[in-house]
């Protein structure tokens, strides 16, 4: 009996080298270790504004189906894909803000999404979501079908760990793309009233925020700013998983986040919950995180076991056979 051929969509590795480039690259390397599979990647090439619009309309619309026709199976990793597919098709869905909140969106991100995503996600054999929040999201905002839905979250392995070397100081740290739904001037001024220092790194991104950022850092220098930072504080507005906190909680780094959604099925209890929109609720949090150190550190890191991306990997290797039964 020969492999399973999937084809995998890795444009979004031109693109950036957060939120689903991440997931992707994690999902790719354990992926390769899985017996029975044939990888074959399709992309498209380019990062300029030209390049982002062709690859959103010819691209998915037209040339990667043609791409794949071959395949068993096709995976979108993100939440752009063919609408008609000659392989079974699965889409990943990360979370909806562009649908939640589109005002945080560039025009044509709002504009591509709403008129494409709904009917992205229905088309598809299968839809991925990181969350049971999110799956709940895919059937509510999407019309997609409950049967149709499988919650993969994401994983976490080394350099995110409790040992190894961490940044020095007294600080508070924040991680996250630079755009409004993190929550980020709220986060500033709760630091503030709290009376510590923050440090902010994240990947450039969109809208007004008003922060500072040292940027994007590689994974070892991201663990070694968890592992000497007070707490991690990540009370986001939305989130559809939420994967720096889970970084955190697996370099044994107290969480503050937000009590709604992704993030308290993420922590699952191992965190202090804030009001994400109350900034003393914030400091407060943070101020908690301080006195519960070694309690939550050990509650983050038991959480964290939970998590791995060699499971992600098996788990999404039942859906591809699942799609491809189905053809």
């Amino acid at each position: 009996m020969r492999d399973l051929r999937v084809g995998i969509d890795t444009s979004p590795l031109e693109l950036t080298a957060a939120g689903t480039a991440r997931y992707l690259r994690k999902l790719l390397t354990a992926l390769e270790r899985e017996p029975g599979l044939e990888l074959r990647r399709h992309r498209f090439p380019g990062s300029s504004r030209a390049a982002k619009v062709a690859r959103d309309t010819a691209w998915y619309l037209g040339a990667l189906p043609v791409a794949a026709r071959k395949d068993d199976v096709l995976h979108v990793p993100g939440h752009r894909g063919p609408l008609l597919s000659a392989a079974p098709l699965i889409v990943t869905i990360h979370d909806l803000a562009v649908l939640r909140h589109p005002d945080a969106f560039n025009r044509w991100t709002r504009t591509y999404s709403r008129a494409f995503l709904p009917r992205l996600a229905r088309s598809a054999t299968r839809v991925i979501a990181v969350s049971e929040f999110t799956a709940r999201e895919a059937v509510e905002l999407l019309g997609v079908d409950e049967e149709r839905v499988r919650v993969i979250p994401h994983g976490v392995e080394a350099p995110f760990e409790p040992d190894g070397p961490a940044a020095e100081g007294d600080y508070v740290l924040a991680v996250g793309t630079l755009e409004p739904r993190k929550n980020l001037p709220r986060v500033v001024l709760a630091a503030e009233r709290a009376g510590v220092e923050l440090r902010v790194v994240g990947a450039p991104g969109w809208g007004e925020v008003g922060v500072e950022s040292a940027g994007f850092v590689p994974d070892d220098e991201l663990a070694r700013l968890y592992r000497g930072a007070a707490c991690l504080v990540y009370p986001s507005l939305y989130e559809g998983f939420g994967l720096p906190a889970l970084e955190a909680m697996a370099s044994g780094t107290p969480v503050v986040t937000s009590r709604d959604g992704a993030l308290a099925e993420l922590t699952g209890g191992a965190a202090v919950l804030v009001d994400p929109r109350d900034v003393d609720a914030i400091a407060a949090g943070i101020e908690e995180a301080a006195r519960r150190r070694e309690e939550l550190s050990q509650a983050g890191l038991e959480r964290a076991r939970a998590f791995t991306w060699r499971a992600a990997a098996k788990a999404t290797m039942e859906v591809y056979r699942e799609a491809a039964n189905d053809r």
